[in-house]
């Protein structure tokens, strides 16, 4: 049920009436986190963005017209026009590699200065309550994914989610817009041409299943336990990408990700923990080193993209408010 902090106080709506909106509307919460994050990049800007969805909705209760279109359209109307409205004041979120030039495994590490990363989003957000059709969908919530949407414009940005990966009519987004079919098919085109123009391909891999994902990872965090680079290598594809915000530096390919876990393993040794994640509809973990104390402290937070072939991407957070979104502890004991 929406909490009463949604409300606005003494509007003098029956409780059943205020109960019966809330159970129409509160549905919808989990693909409407997930509509915002794709819009923001941002884990904690999308929760307050559908704070702020849910509060506009209860305002706009009485004049809500069920005969021009569905709740759940009239509540992506809002969400939408609240992140555009958000995204005039914000940067845009990328990872390293869509910032900079590839990098030598062998360099230093390069802090990214002012730059706002892009946040994983915890797969925990998106299973509490009753996540709609469109939550569930994780193929439009991968990290590559939601990278490419930060070359675009906010308009173009929406335009491609609803009608490509929520699957709105022409019609429906225009709705949602308010604007024309026309004006959302020209915005559609443009995103589709910025993407191309800039490289960047959405992912058409076929991938394993769930289990499959996860025994590969699970494999890759035996031999990382172990120390093992060879082992390492032997699970990933030849193309592998590794990037590690908010430090710019990343990487491509088998021998220069060897070559980097190298440095890892000589500079922080081989004793780690491990705590499992889920994050954008992808497997991962966080990672814990021993520390001075013997306690195993809190060192990465690592999202993998898995294919038939192996590994093909591992995006590696040190992020503070990235370590609190996924609720992780500071310290496991030894």
């Amino acid at each position: 049920m929406v909490t009463l902090s949604y409300r606005e106080k003494g509007t003098g709506v029956a409780p059943a009436t205020a109960e019966d909106f809330d159970r129409r509307i509160d549905p919808y919460r989990s693909e409407l986190l997930a509509h915002c994050y794709r819009m923001l990049g941002s884990v904690h800007d999308a929760e307050d963005l559908v704070q702020e969805t849910y509060l506009r909705a209860w305002r706009a209760r009485d004049r809500y017209d069920e005969s021009r279109s569905s709740v759940r359209t009239w509540l992506y109307r809002i969400a939408t026009n609240v992140c555009l409205t958000a995204l005039e004041s914000r940067s845009r979120r990328p990872l390293p590699s869509g910032l900079v030039a590839e990098s030598d495994p062998r360099g230093p590490l390069v802090p990214g200065g002012e730059v706002t990363w892009l946040q994983p989003l915890p797969d925990s957000l998106l299973s509490r309550g009753e996540p709609g059709v469109a939550a569930t969908d994780r193929t439009g919530l991968r990290l590559a994914f939601v990278a490419a949407l930060q070359h675009l414009s906010a308009r173009q940005r929406a335009a491609l989610i609803l009608r490509e990966v929520l699957d709105f009519s022409s019609a429906e987004a225009a709705d949602v817009l308010s604007t024309t079919s026309a004006s959302v098919n020209s915005a559609l085109q443009r995103a589709r041409a910025r993407l191309k123009e800039a490289g960047i391909a959405e992912e058409q891999v076929a991938e394993p299943s769930g289990a499959e994902q996860h025994a590969w990872v699970d494999r890759y965090l035996k031999a990382f336990e172990k120390a093992d680079v060879e082992g390492l290598k032997r699970l990933l594809t030849e193309d592998v990408i590794m990037e590690m915000p908010p430090m710019v530096n990343w990487f491509v390919g088998r021998e220069n990700y060897g070559v980097f876990m190298d440095w890892v393993f000589a500079k922080s040794g081989s004793e780690w923990r491990f705590r499992p994640v889920g994050a954008n509809g992808q497997p991962g973990f966080a990672a814990y080193n021993r520390g001075p104390t013997g306690a195993f402290e809190l060192h990465t937070l690592q999202v993998f993209t898995v294919t038939s072939n192996g590994i093909s991407r591992n995006s590696v957070f040190r992020d503070a408010e990235v370590f609190a979104s996924f609720e992780l502890p500071a310290t496991l004991e030894a």
